[in-house]
């Protein structure tokens, strides 16, 4: 069982002549063609996409990880601190209204003089 890789050209611009897989030299059970349109190599599965070690991919998982749960971290620390800060004011808010300086009710003088010159009026 071979499998033939088609020339391509690679990332540099530089023309890869086509091969067969198994390459001499190498792996006998690399017998697939696999990789992308400017990388192509033989392998032993034919649904992989890459030409490299898949342990550096745990590394990026564990960094992508690590950043995740600190961000996610500072985000609940932010949260909890802007609910804490409008309890605080709203709970330290005054609870009496402040004081404008109108007087909205008449003195005893003025009322009266107000309730004499609206005798007989309909609207006062």
């Amino acid at each position: 069982m071979s499998a033939e890789c088609s020339s391509y050209l690679n990332a540099d611009k530089v023309l890869v002549s086509a091969f067969t897989c198994p390459r001499t030299g190498g792996d006998a059970r690399a017998v697939y063609c696999c990789g992308f349109q400017d990388v192509k190599y033989c392998c032993d599965d034919p649904h992989s996409f890459f030409p490299y070690e898949h342990s550096y991919m745990w590394w990026l998982s564990v960094g992508a990880l690590v950043g995740l749960s600190i961000a996610a971290v500072v985000l609940f620390a932010f949260i909890i601190t802007v609910c804490v800060l409008c309890y605080l004011f709203i709970s330290t808010k005054p609870r009496s209204k402040l004081d404008t300086g109108l007087s909205l009710q008449m003195t005893g003088e003025l009322l009266l003089t107000h309730i004499i010159s609206c005798r007989g009026k309909a609207f006062c």
